[in-house]
């Protein structure tokens, strides 16, 4: 009985590739049937982005409120050195009024590093506590490895961008820029000039989701297959997957930190850009 039941475990078991799909795919507002519906909308990238944001504030603002002259506590000196730093890179790339920009420069560090934080935690988990409840729906927990959700906020720095050309030049200055900048002013060039600043808008945009979902899909790929070597069921698989697990996951820390940096800086680089004229 036991043998059988074994055999008919295994029949069941998800091949590889329905291992990897089912673990990539999302919880999702309906079923998908049309290869672009901006109706669909992804619940779980939705949710873990918002209780990210939420998490991140409120331990700021608990830091910020408990904050003493003195000698200060770990989390608080931890978060003055990243505040510093923040400030520090805002100053050297913003040069204007940064009241607003510097704290925003803060928000989407922070933010950005816990979405990706989400990827340290066990791949099996949420799917775990769904089958103990009978259930076997997609569910994703990492917001950065979402298209969706890294283009959703490229989206937010595109719109700053906007306004900051318009608010430090004018929206009379930002059209004749768009018009006029780079090659010259003359008539004849007024298209050209235009084409390549859309261009140089939409690829700023695009780049900076894209630069972010693609290492963070990557990250979350490269657990899955090392979630799959504990499948052979021996000793050899098993030690494979906590010796590799282990060195990827100290070697993903580099990354979750990394893209959070870049991510930061680009949206510094993007909106200093915009306090300056050609």
């Amino acid at each position: 009985m036991a043998a059988e039941m074994a055999a008919e475990g295994a029949a069941h078991a998800p091949t590889a590739s329905e291992y990897i799909v089912h673990h990539l795919g999302h919880l999702s507002s309906h079923h998908q049937d049309k290869i672009i519906d901006f109706s669909i909308i992804n619940m779980d990238t939705v949710l873990w982005s918002v209780v990210m944001g939420v998490l991140g504030s409120l331990v700021m603002f608990l830091v910020a409120r408990k904050a003493t002259a003195g000698v200060p506590g770990r989390l608080q000196a931890f978060v003055e050195m990243v505040v510093e730093m923040v400030d520090d890179q805002a100053k050297n790339i913003v040069h204007g009024n940064r009241t607003f920009i510097a704290p925003l420069a803060l928000t989407v560090f922070v933010w950005v590093f816990l979405m990706n934080s989400m990827d340290f935690l066990p791949v099996d988990l949420f799917s775990g506590i769904f089958r103990l409840f009978g259930m076997e729906p997609h569910f994703r927990i990492v917001p950065t490895a979402d298209l969706n959700g890294t283009l959703g906020i490229s989206l937010g720095v595109f719109a700053l961008m906007i306004f900051y050309n318009v608010k430090i030049k004018g929206a009379g200055g930002f059209i004749h820029e768009l018009f006029c900048a780079p090659f010259g002013s003359h008539p004849a060039l007024w298209l050209a000039n235009l084409g390549l600043n859309i261009i140089e808008f939409v690829a700023k945009t695009v780049s900076l989701a894209m630069r972010l979902f693609g290492n963070m899909y990557a990250g979350e790929l490269v657990f899955l297959l090392i979630a799959l070597l504990g499948s052979t069921a021996t000793w050899w698989g098993f030690g494979m997957q906590v010796v590799a697990g282990s060195i990827w996951a100290i070697f993903h820390i580099l990354i979750v930190l990394l893209q959070a940096f870049i991510f930061m800086m680009l949206t510094l680089v993007y909106i200093g850009q915009a306090h300056e004229g050609h």
